[in-house]
């Protein structure tokens, strides 16, 4: 077997042991003589599986009782929506632009209300994370918007946005799990789980339950009301059943791992191997001022195109895949999620020094 190292930004690399778990299990299920993708939602066996997931997730969280956890469809680029029709009472909200999801999700929020851009760091390529302690929050805000880790960027929030007392709206799908938060402090958190939890096609959400409508809402379709999947425990409709398997086997591995703050030191010594690396390299550097890197996902850049595209090429060929940089930005980017081994990214770093040597 020839497993690569998989930096890819989503979807990305999982835990193999996950892997071997769900091929060990992909014709017969503890015995029911079926695959999880051949049984029916509405099943006993299928009940366990989603009840069991939303259960590790409570524990490795910490999530409050008044927080409900929906699994969702239609990627985070749906909720761009679903969180302006289920949430813009006043038809008011104001948003932190960081990168390219936080602008779409800006965007998408305009077409439902009034929107603000109350701070960004376009001005930069998104290359850090503006001073967010004293906003001009509006009055009438129903909520605060971020993207607490910029994927494409590779920029985080260290700290939170000072919100003057308004529900913060954080979409994490990039650093979903990669350590503790405190789920108190938001309203809403929600992320696509295929960088960091599991495969595409699930999107998580963690909503305080106040915040959820307390009656149908007649100008929103039944599919975009959070109400109508609380009600019904995430199976309204047929739910992304497979999916949500692999999302609780990998809860249980981080389990088994130590929990959050143990994926949370090993993300830091991972990180810290390459960033070191980026700081004393003559021919490779990072493009996110030091205090804002994300842990997840490292952009760097040789300052040459071609220089660029002949790293990635020659990276593929040792077994380094998926380095290319977002198509917005160019260069490189290692994506680093829990389920990357360090012994892949000092694997990268040797494999860094050797092309520095060669094209010095």
């Amino acid at each position: 077997m020839n497993r690569v190292y998989n930096f890819s930004a989503g979807p990305a690399v999982l835990p193999e042991e996950v892997l071997r778990e769900a091929a060990d299990e992909m014709l017969d299920y503890k015995g029911t003589g079926m695959s999880v993708m051949e049984m029916s939602h509405r099943s006993k066996a299928y009940q366990q599986i989603i009840d069991e997931a939303e259960q590790d997730l409570r524990d490795l969280l910490e999530i409050p009782d008044n927080y409900k956890v929906l699994f969702l469809q239609g990627g985070a680029h749906l909720q761009f929506s679903m969180i302006p029709l289920n949430l813009m009472k006043n038809k008011v909200a104001d948003y932190i632009v960081t990168g390219q999801w936080a602008k779409r999700a800006w965007q998408e929020a305009s077409k439902f209300g009034k929107a603000n851009k109350i701070a960004s760091s376009e001005d930069k390529t998104f290359s850090y994370i503006p001073d967010c302690s004293d906003l001009p929050i509006s009055e009438d805000a129903d909520y605060v918007y971020i993207c607490e880790n910029n994927t494409i960027y590779g920029t985080k929030f260290k700290t939170l946005p000072n919100t003057k007392g308004k529900i913060l709206v954080s979409d994490v799908s990039s650093c979903f799990l990669s350590e503790p938060m405190d789920v108190t402090k938001y309203g809403v958190v929600y992320g696509g789980v295929q960088k960091n939890i599991g495969p595409a096609g699930v999107v998580i959400m963690i909503i305080r339950e106040d915040l959820i409508p307390t009656e149908m809402m007649d100008d929103v379709p039944t599919m975009l009301q959070y109400k109508i999947h609380a009600d019904n425990g995430s199976m309204y409709n047929t739910p992304p059943a497979y999916g949500i398997y692999i999302c609780g086997k990998v809860f249980k591995w981080l389990k088994k791992q130590g929990g959050l703050t143990a994926m949370k030191e090993r993300n830091e010594a991972k990180a810290k191997v390459l960033y070191d690396f980026l700081d004393q390299s003559k021919l490779f550097h990072g493009t996110v001022v030091k205090e804002d890197r994300s842990l997840m996902n490292v952009p760097f850049v040789t300052g040459s195109a071609e220089l660029d595209a002949k790293f990635v090429k020659e990276a593929a060929e040792a077994g380094l895949v998926n380095l290319k940089g977002h198509r917005s930005v160019g260069g490189m980017r290692a994506s680093i999620y829990n389920a990357m081994p360090i012994e892949g990214v000092y694997a990268l770093v040797e494999f860094m020094k050797k092309f520095e040597a060669e094209n010095a």
